[in-house]
């Protein structure tokens, strides 16, 4: 592995082992949020500093026809088979408790369940991932947190338990946090503090032990997360072996961290700068979008590489954690021609979000994007195609227009590449624009047929703004197909 670098950190509802007193912290986007009051944090290993990392998606774009939104993106790592077992047996035990609590009657803003993931520590000896899941069934979102940890020297991936010598550690761990949160005052007298809750454990730089728990498990709702910080000294002879291997492991890499901020790579290739339109002229030509979103994922190379035999141009709605794990197909796809967008962080439903998270969502991503290829994104989709007012004010502060569809390839509903090919081929009209998932093993399957058919019907493949021509696209106006051009475009 290369040398790691760290981005972010979480701000928790800590209590200091200095004797600092409670700090909040927001529940979303917590490594953005610095709390004077509390300076502990756990930081973050950068994925993209991890050599052979990918991401997974499952359950996809439900929408409508299940009732539910779902999408669970988890990574996966070189030479940890067991972690790459247990972290997505993680997600599909999430996933079933999902499906079963909204089997009936699912009520409306849709449900919505959603996962992301953060690298607790990466290194030759140890490998920490921090799952985050947030649930709503309709009634509030609620938070939850687990992290699973792997040791190369044994092969083995444990929960956090693991971390902890035996049950005695585990008791003894259990009596200090307990007292640690009546000391400071957190009523938790009604809720009880259970062995099975400290499936959450990570170290932070001076390698105490913090220990996060999920919305309302040893608290009121209203706290948010809790976590307590206990101090390395006191941790010390309560961890197993992988314990001290990681506590080692985080300390190391906090000295050797540099904070130099990562080098924007600017593309070299002139067909990069496919968001200016005007390289074909759609208002005499038969074009067709073809856009792909939540990748990079697996599936994401063997599609650039049929996209480049056939010579056809795609917009790719990037998802931020993605983009973040896999910069270099990030930059592959904008050095072959393709246009490169902002599909939000880890795709939430923008419609339920108050506007500064909508804004995180986002804003995170265009960072992401423009640091790895020197680009500022100029398109966003949202999650579901969910878009709100305030989703539609925000994203005209940001300079971007949203982009919808009009062809929905349905690649996550149906496990058929004739079949989606039939689909698109023969919704497709001149100026469409089609809902692809470059996470998705069968659309890549379809996708040769669908260009060479479309293509025997006179299409030329553009990337978004193209379908627009010199009008072009205004930021904070949803666009779902060429043909509405003429009503989208600016006052003058």
């Amino acid at each position: 592995m290369r040398k790691k670098r760290f981005f972010g950190g979480i701000a928790l509802l800590v209590l200091s082992a200095a004797g600092g007193g409670l700090a909040t912290a927001s529940s979303e986007h917590e490594h953005d949020v610095l709390v004077p009051a509390e300076p502990t944090m756990i930081d973050f290993v950068d994925p993209a500093t991890v050599d052979g990392l990918g991401t997974r998606t499952l359950g996809g774009d439900e929408g409508e026809s299940a009732g539910r939104y779902v999408n669970l993106t988890y990574p996966q790592l070189p030479r940890a088979p067991r972690l790459n077992t247990a972290l997505r047996g993680e997600a599909e035990r999430v996933l079933r408790g999902f499906r079963d609590a909204t089997r009936f009657d699912a009520p409306r803003p849709h449900p919505e369940l959603n996962m992301d993931w953060q690298l607790t520590a990466a290194s030759g000896e140890i490998v920490g991932v921090r799952l985050r899941t947030g649930e709503s069934l309709g009634d509030g979102w609620s938070n939850s947190t687990r992290t699973l940890w792997y040791d190369r020297k044994t092969g083995q991936a444990t929960g956090s338990t693991g971390l902890l010598a035996g049950q005695s550690a585990l008791y003894d761990l259990t009596r200090l946090v307990r007292s640690r949160l009546a000391e400071r005052g957190t009523p938790t007298a009604a809720y009880e503090l259970t062995g099975d809750q400290f499936d959450s454990m990570a170290f932070n730089h001076d390698g105490d032990l913090v220990v996060e728990f999920d919305d309302c498990q040893v608290g009121p709702c209203s706290l948010g997360r809790v976590a307590v910080a206990v101090p390395a000294r006191q941790v010390k002879p309560l961890l197993s072996p992988t314990g001290r291997t990681a506590q080692r492991a985080v300390r190391t890499a906090a000295e050797q961290a540099s904070p130099t901020v990562p080098k924007t790579v600017p593309t070299s290739s002139p067909e990069a700068a496919s968001n200016q339109a005007g390289s074909v002229d759609c208002a005499a030509t038969k074009c067709v979008a073809l856009t792909f979103d939540d990748g990079p994922g697996p599936a994401t190379p063997r599609l650039l590489d049929t996209l480049r035999a056939e010579k056809a141009r795609a917009t790719f709605f990037a998802i931020g954690i993605n983009a973040a794990a896999r910069p270099d197909l990030v930059r592959r796809m904008s050095a072959e021609g393709h246009l490169v967008a902002n599909h939000t962080w880890a795709h939430r439903d923008l419609s339920q979000l108050p506007t500064s998270k909508i804004a995180d969502a986002l804003g995170r991503t265009q960072d992401t994007i423009t640091a790895t290829i020197g680009e500022r994104p100029t398109l966003m989709r949202a999650p579901y195609g969910a878009v709100s007012e305030d989703v539609t004010d925000v994203a005209g502060e940001m300079g971007l227009a949203i982009v919808g569809w009009d062809v929905d390839a349905g690649d996550g509903r149906v496990d058929d590449a004739k079949a989606i090919t039939d689909r698109v081929t023969g919704q497709v009209r001149a100026g469409s624009i089609v809902l692809m998932h470059n996470v998705n093993k069968t659309i890549v399957d379809a996708v040769p047929d669908i260009v060479k058919r479309l293509r025997g019907k006179g299409y030329t493949f553009v990337t978004v703004p193209e379908l627009y021509g010199t009008a072009g696209m205004q930021a904070g106006r949803l666009y779902r197909s060429g043909s509405e051009s003429t009503s989208h475009r600016p006052q003058t």
